[in-house]
């Protein structure tokens, strides 16, 4: 009576879950560009529009008059782009000076965020406006309002804020730009030249028929 020998059939392997850092990271690091672009945008963007409109009076009439957000300030609209060039550079700076780039973004975005609060009811640019128009210095405007635009320009502010205290808490995890193009210094290997062929060794032909080469032809 024969035996059956029992041999173990190979189970599969159960793929590795991803870690929760890693999964964590990712997470941060798209949530951090998506605020940060966004916000830069958001300022960009409503910076440019009406900020305040009111009327000016010139002899018996009222001049209407607006200014727009760069006229009021134009702290936003640079803070937003330095912020967009400290996003780009927390990929390619480490350790230390990642957090220093991600401390001048979230600072870049408080500022933005705090100055477009402040122009918000800002009177001096369209008082500056209707002096301009009217010839007279003391010239002042009247019946002021604002738009929503300072506010908007505010949230994209804290928007790049947001991003930057991202990039703090989570920025020394994001990875950063390849280093292929790098050079580190380090000597490269040369490569050593090709020893001449010699025809009359048959060795020497086999070599270059499995290299490719044709041996017929003349160097």
């Amino acid at each position: 009576m024969g035996y059956v020998s029992a041999v173990p059939v190979p189970q599969p392997r159960a793929e590795a879950a991803p870690a929760p850092d890693s999964a964590g990271s990712r997470r941060s690091l798209a949530a951090g560009l998506l605020l940060g672009a966004a916000g830069a945008t958001v300022v960009l963007l409503a910076s440019g529009q009406t900020w305040a409109q009111g009327r000016a009076s010139v002899g018996g009439g009222a001049l209407p008059l607006s200014a727009d957000g760069q006229d009021v300030t134009g702290v936003p609209a640079a803070l937003a782009i330095v912020g967009l060039a400290a996003l780009v550079a927390v990929f390619a700076v480490r350790s230390g000076g990642r957090l220093l780039v991600a401390g001048l973004l979230a600072l870049s975005g408080f500022g933005a965020a705090l100055s477009a609060f402040l122009g918000a009811s800002d009177s001096a640019a369209l008082d500056e406006r209707a002096a301009q128009s009217t010839g007279d210095s003391a010239a002042t405007i009247g019946a002021l309002s604002h738009t929503a635009w300072p506010y908007v320009t505010a949230a994209g502010g804290l928007l790049i804020l947001l991003a930057g205290l991202l990039a703090l808490r989570y920025g020394r995890r994001w990875p950063t730009m390849s280093g292929r193009y790098e050079r580190d210094g380090t000597p490269r290997p040369r490569k050593t030249p090709r020893k001449a062929m010699d025809p009359d060794r048959p060795e020497d032909l086999w070599k270059a028929l499995d290299r490719g080469e044709d041996p017929t032809r003349e160097a």
